[in-house]
């Protein structure tokens, strides 16, 4: 997988997995689905085995015990239309959409 620089990590929004009222969104496997549908969007390609792997510009997480999308902006620049897809998805979903960018834990010393 490919590794992401230091800009593009503040360039990045996390789609939470609850509904603007605060309502946990179902199906309880959305984030994997959306982003399963977006692993296709590699830098690399990804190869024979590319369904097998997250994009790195869209990729599941959890936020405070609560299922989440981080959504890469590069994404935009790379494929408008899949953009706007998940952005899409997000609004006619109801979920509530959070400007951030994500720290990897830090390293053990």
């Amino acid at each position: 997988m490919a590794e992401l620089s230091q800009n593009e990590l503040s360039d990045e929004f996390f789609i939470l997995g609850l509904t603007s009222n605060g309502k946990q969104f179902r199906p309880s496997d959305w984030a994997e689905r959306l982003c399963g549908v977006m692993s296709c969007f590699n830098p690399e390609g990804g190869g024979r085995n590319a369904h097998l792997q997250y994009s790195p510009y869209v990729r599941p997480t959890v936020v405070n015990g609560v299922k989440s999308v981080v959504v890469n902006t590069k994404l935009r620049e790379i494929e408008p239309m899949a953009f706007h897809f998940v952005r899409e998805f997000a609004k006619d979903n109801d979920l509530q959409i959070v400007e951030a960018c994500f720290l990897p834990p830090p390293e053990e010393k």
